[in-house]
């Protein structure tokens, strides 16, 4: 299987501001293994949208596949209550 590349949209890097450092770590990490396996465990399709997202604690990392660029499109990073808003 081809490794992806990771892609982040402009926001992300403000949702990862008001996380606290410890857990941000851990969701880079987590975000890094999407570049292998975006498909892996814990990988939900999101319904109405050619979304994903998977979990890492109390967050959620929502992306998108672009299989024919190999590319995974991280689009947003938020606590599990405020992801889907």
């Amino acid at each position: 299987m081809a490794s992806y590349s990771l892609a982040f949209k402009k926001s992300v890097a403000k949702d990862l501001r008001s996380i606290p450092n410890q857990d941000v770590e851990k969701i880079l990490k987590r975000i890094n293994s999407l570049g292998e396996n975006p498909k892996g465990d814990g990988c939900v399709k999101l319904s109405g949208h050619e979304r994903y997202r998977v979990r890492q604690g109390v967050y959620r990392i929502v992306y998108e596949i672009q299989d024919a660029q190999l590319l995974v499109l991280v689009v947003k990073v938020a606590h599990r209550s405020q992801v889907y808003k």
